[in-house]
């Protein structure tokens, strides 16, 4: 977790949930977290769409180019360089924030590209990018009802399983207990589920 300020952007269980991942991956899950929230940060509601769209152009500037012609002083871009086979899934949540803002797709766009991010997350992750991936992500996002048993996700997906398990919390109101919320984030770290 290279850059304290973009660290501190991510949630406590954002944070949790970056440490079940193996150390090796832990990078892959604070960059994506840390530039969806950047990417919401910049296409808040309230501003003027113009500049929102000049915001967001920049990212997808970004990504619309190989790691290595990165500017070097931006720390997230440095920590979203591993992302650099998969920077079209990048590209396309930059696409998705701002159709979201200033589109009228009532959020499809977004909501398809954040799977499709995570997708790509499996694959940098050697992980399989298949059905209960996306399952599991669009359970998450809030994007379909979740099925009654959760997904089995390898280790390397633990960071999914917590955020979809923390998410469902929330969705049927028993988020918002510190301790009960730590307690039910080390039972998902632990199981899987």
């Amino acid at each position: 977790m290279d850059n304290p300020a973009d660290n501190a952007a991510l949630s406590p269980p954002e944070r949790l949930a970056v440490a079940y991942a193996p150390r090796a991956f832990q990078p892959l899950w604070e960059g994506f977290l840390v530039l969806d929230r950047r990417l919401a940060d910049a296409a808040r509601t309230g501003r003027d769409p113009l500049m929102i769209q000049l915001r967001l152009a920049w990212w997808r500037d970004r990504f619309d180019s190989p790691a290595s012609a990165w500017p070097a002083g931006e720390p997230l871009l440095a920590l979203l360089k591993p992302w650099d086979a998969e920077r079209a899934a990048l590209r396309a949540l930059v696409d998705g924030w701002e159709a979201c803002v200033v589109g009228e797709d009532g959020g499809a766009a977004l909501g398809s590209a954040r799977i499709n991010a995570v997708l790509a997350l499996a694959r940098l992750c050697k992980a399989p990018a298949d059905d209960t991936v996306r399952r599991a992500a669009a359970e998450w996002l809030g994007l379909q009802p979740p099925e009654p048993r959760a997904p089995i996700l390898p280790g390397s997906l633990r960071p999914l399983a917590i955020l979809r398990g923390m998410a469902l919390r929330e969705m049927r109101g028993q988020a918002g207990n510190p301790v009960r919320d730590f307690l039910a984030i080390l039972r998902i770290g632990l199981c899987g589920r």
